[in-house]
């Protein structure tokens, strides 16, 4: 264990993690607990904070598996996602940065034993984030993020929003999709999908939680043409800005 509190930065794939990594060049690869192909740990130090960073690989399950292993296994004490996300709500353009307040399941559907979205024993349908956590990374994300240029791609300045987001085993790039998620879930701002199981799993270990998202897409046929380019040009960036911000605001420990 740490003699401060470590934290822990998750992303789903390596290119939305490469400009955290970029900044924490003492990070070093930890192998010594289970891999997936899309999983691997760094430790290191940043402004003075204990981490360890990892890719999960995509979706809930590889998701929930990596956040576990954070908590048993590395000792995490705090838990920070990042990444990108379909924008769902139309005040959201590509680029801006949603701030998550909790988070829902739009997959899960166990009725008629249940109601729609809700996590079968738990009697909850939607997990919070921490709030104290959460608006420290909001904070972060609205000093940090308009001063970032846009790559080139011609975007707006980027806005931070708050609120619900959604997560789900399928890839949302259908107007036809999109459109059944405003309508079922009209409060939730973005879709993505890892979020939903790193807050069950969080409050299951009691562990405070926060996740920003930058909006690559509006979770349609629009979708970004060269997401690889959004990745390393905007998304990455944005993300490694926010974080830096935060981290640099919070005490170590």
């Amino acid at each position: 264990m740490p003699d401060t509190a470590r934290t822990a930065i998750i992303c789903a794939i390596p290119q939305e993690l490469a400009g955290v990594l970029a900044a924490v060049p003492d990070a070093v690869p930890d192998t010594h607990y289970p891999q997936a192909p899309a999983r691997r740990f760094w430790l290191g130090r940043w402004h003075g904070h204990e981490l360890v960073l990892a890719t999960s690989g995509m979706g809930k399950v590889a998701a929930a598996a990596t956040t576990a292993l954070l908590a048993a296994r590395f000792g995490a004490q705090r838990v920070l996602l990042a990444g990108t996300a379909g924008a769902l709500d139309a005040r959201l353009n590509v680029g801006d940065a949603v701030v998550a307040r909790a988070f829902v399941q739009h997959d899960m559907d166990a009725s008629p034993l249940f109601p729609r979205y809700e996590v079968p024993l738990t009697g909850r349908s939607r997990f919070a984030t921490d709030a104290l956590l959460a608006e420290a990374l909001a904070q972060a994300a609205r000093a940090a993020l308009p001063a970032q240029d846009d790559g080139g791609l011609g975007l707006e300045v980027p806005r931070v929003h708050e609120g619900l987001v959604a997560s789900g085993d399928r890839f949302v790039s259908s107007g036809a999709e999109r459109a059944a998620l405003q309508a079922a879930l009209p409060d939730a701002l973005a879709v993505e999908m890892e979020g939903a199981a790193i807050a069950q799993v969080c409050s299951d270990f009691a562990l405070p939680f926060a996740a920003l998202r930058i909006i690559s897409d509006k979770a349609d046929a629009s979708a970004l043409l060269d997401f690889n380019r959004f990745l390393e040009s905007i998304a990455s960036r944005r993300i490694c800005a926010a974080l830096d911000a935060l981290l640099r605001a919070l005490p170590p420990g």
